[in-house]
């Protein structure tokens, strides 16, 4: 359903395009054509010297919008290669179909949960439409740019800290939306949007990394704890194996020993009967 909205919404907004260019291109009048035909007459009658004049040569990447008598004389643009225009009555604007790219200055923005960042990015954009981009707006590369800063400082301000630094493709992505969607009118595309970099102020990196160090501490005091309880577990387990038999005791007496004697020390230790020690303590 919403691809189809998507393509109704696009139908429209160019049927409603192709009206006014309709409108752009209507009838000269009487005065107009005469004015045409005065023109072309010279034109000819002047032949070696008008000829470069008339003759006007456009590069692939370029298209030609021309104006005759202040009108757009055809719905779709000259060009690329060479082609036929009359002096003093046509006007030619070149318009370069290449895609431009263009950083977005860094941005001081408030973000949802009133944290204040710096943010910046960047714009790829290309003419889609020669003829709006020369009849709808004064300056199509200078109005998207100031567009583009508003619509980040506008997408920014509804997303909160922890989306602004950990979700930059869905905001690049809802950007590019609201941009192409406002620059269609103006025969612009826009290609991609990419979120640069996200400053933050010292403070607040001051005041992250130190929750970030405590959280760090807490999760290695319970990893901690943890240990501690197998390891008592394990202990109480142990004396459970050993009270049952009384000479395994004694081999555990016999395997200290033998770890001690290994690390080639100087200590001497002189194993004492339990059994000794308890009936001194029973007397």
């Amino acid at each position: 359903m919403e691809m189809e909205d998507q393509m109704e919404s696009q139908k429209r907004r160019q049927e409603s395009k192709d009206a006014l260019i309709s409108e752009r291109t209507g009838s000269l009048g009487c005065v107009g054509w005469f004015i045409v035909i005065l023109s072309g007459f010279f034109t000819v009658l002047l032949f070696p010297i008008t000829i470069w004049f008339c003759l006007k040569i456009v590069q692939e990447y370029e298209r030609a919008v021309i104006f005759r008598l202040g009108r757009i004389i055809d719905k779709k643009p000259k060009g690329p290669g060479i082609f036929f225009v009359l002096p003093c009555t046509d006007s030619l604007v070149k318009v370069d179909l290449r895609t431009v790219s263009f950083d977005i200055p860094p941005q001081e923005i408030l973000t949802k949960d009133s944290v204040t960042v710096s943010v910046d990015g960047v714009v790829y954009f290309r003419v889609s439409d020669p003829i709006a981009s020369v009849a709808n707006v004064s300056n199509a590369d200078f109005s998207t740019r100031l567009l583009a800063q508003t619509t980040l400082r506008n997408v920014l301000g509804t997303k909160n800290l922890a989306e602004v630094l950990s979700d930059r493709e869905g905001i690049a992505h809802s950007m590019q939306s609201n941009l192409d969607e406002a620059t269609d009118n103006w025969g612009i595309k826009v290609e991609r949007v990419e979120i640069k970099d996200v400053k933050l102020p010292h403070q607040l990196q001051r005041a992250m990394a130190a929750e970030a160090e405590a959280a760090r501490e807490a999760r290695a005091k319970v990893i901690a704890a943890e240990g501690e309880m197998n390891a008592s577990r394990a202990l109480k387990e142990a004396s459970l194996v050993i009270a049952e038999s009384p000479s395994a005791l004694q081999l555990r007496y016999l395997q200290t020993l033998n770890t001690i004697a290994a690390e080639k020390n100087s200590t001497i230790i002189f194993p004492l009967p339990m059994d000794v020690i308890s009936h001194f303590m029973r007397k």
